[in-house]
């Protein structure tokens, strides 16, 4: 799955150019040509390559000209400029304008090789540096996951039993409980930790568009495929792939997903040609996927492939003796991150905070106490900075409205109409804040607000 090292060849003479792509493509570099300054500026803007390797002297558009541009663009593109004697000084002024090296012509061959291999051993290691420090940033342990409940405590349980095999995973819970997290904790416990972790929004891309996302796609495939792309399967060939949102993947999509996990091969749009792949499958829903397939929403047989095993995690509201520890490390965060010197919560905000049912969990959490963070105006937060201190909480959510309601003679869809539309004017009107506090999809909030004739 290694791709060749791209270099873009940047020189007017028509039998130098062809002659530099001969010798280095026998190196097993992809090289790419560009007749002057012009062209070579304009294919650095169009795509990706580790070495320009560009003449000084061009009639449309200098060596010069074409450098500064380029480096403008992409300063940590190396650049290699070829001169002629008589032009060493300017090649040293390039030097100084950024140019990684000059090469006088003629070209000394082993030179220019060693050269090349310079930068992309350079290249090689800058690379491997920031993919070291970004996978120890997200190596795994149980400190990573805030919760000493019984429930969180056996979730890690499962997770570090389940991390090291090759399962597919599924993660459920409501939005906002911390699914990213826990499959971020499968795949760093892994095996394949060292191996790339991909991971896509099944909800957010169009369906038309989706399959070249997760498979990729060929050039002129579509209307805008103006060059090949490599899909997200293949991204993550030898490692993990996330699909988050899979409840939301059509029927038709939910068949070809089935089809890669059967057959462990993928299909470009716009190919014929079948590439195998290696990728472990974590998929998360906020959604019940079991009933979603009873009812022919969701493909039994895809739900029993990605169900092999189950992690849900639970919503805050089953936990609330996770919130303190929570509530501190938040609060820790973003002062550092604000610049402010708050020192706690007063015991009335504590106490709010245990006792509300938190319908956006750990999320809605969070953001409670970076608005309470900002707008603090002593050291202790207080229940008048939290953003809920003047909804209904926990019960009176569900079983208060403008007359009373008692759960013993009204019916329970009476009961859920009465909560939703409360919730409703609590976020003032704002449907996505609702759907959020609720733990539900905006999709099922205007649903259910359609049912109610409110819509």
């Amino acid at each position: 799955m290694n791709e060749k090292n791209k270099i873009l060849v940047v020189d007017d003479d028509a039998g130098h150019r062809t002659m530099l792509k001969t010798l280095m493509s026998g190196w097993g570099y992809e090289i790419h040509l560009a007749d002057d300054g012009t062209s070579g500026v304009e294919k650095v803007h169009q795509e990706y390559f580790d070495i320009v390797l560009m003449d000084m002297k061009m009639l449309k558009m200098s060596g010069m000209e074409a450098l500064e541009k380029i480096t403008q663009y992409n300063p940590a593109l190396p650049v290699i400029i070829m001169t002629a004697y008589s032009s060493i000084e300017t090649a040293v002024d390039a030097l100084k304008k950024g140019a990684y090296d000059y090469l006088t012509k003629p070209l000394d061959f082993d030179k220019l090789k060693l050269t090349i291999a310079h930068i992309l051993e350079n290249l090689y290691l800058k690379k491997e540096n920031i993919h070291l420090k970004k996978r120890l940033d997200q190596t795994f342990s149980r400190n990573d996951i805030i919760g000493k409940s019984k429930a969180m405590t056996a979730l890690l349980n499962t997770v570090e039993l389940a991390a090291p095999s090759d399962a597919n995973i599924l993660v459920t819970g409501g939005s906002g409980t911390g699914k990213e997290l826990i499959a971020s904790a499968i795949h760093y416990n892994s095996p394949r930790k060292d191996m790339p972790f991909i991971k896509i929004n099944c909800a957010a891309i169009t369906e038309t568009l989706l399959e070249s996302e997760l498979f990729g796609h060929e050039r002129g495939a579509f209307t805008g495929a103006e060059k090949k792309r490599k899909g997200r399967f293949l991204q993550a060939h030898g490692g993990s792939i996330l699909l988050d949102e899979i409840g939301e993947m059509s029927l038709a999509m939910q068949a070809k997903l089935l089809r890669v996990l059967q057959e462990k091969e993928v299909t470009p749009v716009g190919s014929e040609e079948n590439i195998k792949v290696d990728v472990r499958v974590i998929a998360s829903t906020n959604r019940d996927l079991k009933k979603m397939a009873e009812d022919g929403q969701f493909r039994e047989d895809l739900y029993f492939r990605l169900n092999v095993v189950t992690l849900e995690i639970p919503p805050l509201s089953a936990r609330s003796e996770d919130v303190p520890s929570l509530a501190l490390h938040f609060l820790k965060l973003f002062s550092e991150k604000n610049h402010r010197d708050i020192k706690g919560f007063t015991p009335e905000a504590m106490d709010r905070m245990i006792r509300y049912n938190w319908p956006g969990n750990v999320r809605e959490l969070m953001n409670s106490i970076e608005r309470a963070v900002v707008l603090a105006r002593s050291d202790f937060l207080s229940v008048d900075d939290l953003p809920f201190s003047e909804q209904v909480i926990s019960e009176q959510l569900f079983f208060e409205a403008d007359t009373k309601i008692s759960s013993t003679d009204v019916p329970l869809a009476e009961i859920e109409r009465v909560a939703v539309l409360r919730a409703l004017e609590a976020a003032g009107g704002n449907r996505s804040e609702t759907a959020r506090r609720l733990g539900i999809t905006r999709k099922t909030l205007l649903k259910k607000l359609r049912q109610y004739g409110e819509a």
